[in-house]
């Protein structure tokens, strides 16, 4: 947990500030997940910090949303041309990613349990 928020300070993604008058805060939780090796074995265990996005009302909170997925039409194109071409393929696994888009709304999330600021609150 403490290498996600410090992971979010470091990529400027999250900023401390008081919640203006008016605004509204949506809430957080902890998603946690056991990363293993490819025998089953426990590799390390990894914890992610999300928003509660569904407690937003579209058109009152935000206006459009985007996912970026890989479907699975995408894989099989790719893995097939990865045999046929009898190219190698290489995987990697991203600790943080973080979708650097522009956003015109607000959004203010509350503060985790357990994280305070630098100032004790």
């Amino acid at each position: 947990m403490k290498d996600e928020m410090s992971s979010m300070r470091c990529n400027d993604v999250l900023d401390l500030v008081e919640l203006p008058n008016g605004a509204k805060s949506i809430g957080c939780k902890w998603v946690f997940k056991i990363k293993k090796d490819s025998l089953g074995n426990i590799e390390r265990y990894k914890a992610r910090l999300v928003a509660k996005g569904f407690t937003q009302k579209e058109g009152i909170d935000y206006t459009k949303t985007f996912s970026p997925i890989s479907k699975k039409d995408s894989l099989c194109i790719i893995l097939t041309l990865v045999s046929h071409f009898d190219l190698e393929l290489q995987q990697m696994d991203v600790k943080t990613s973080f979708l650097n888009g522009e956003l015109e709304e607000e959004v203010y999330m509350k503060q985790p349990e357990g994280f305070p600021s630098s100032d004790g609150e």
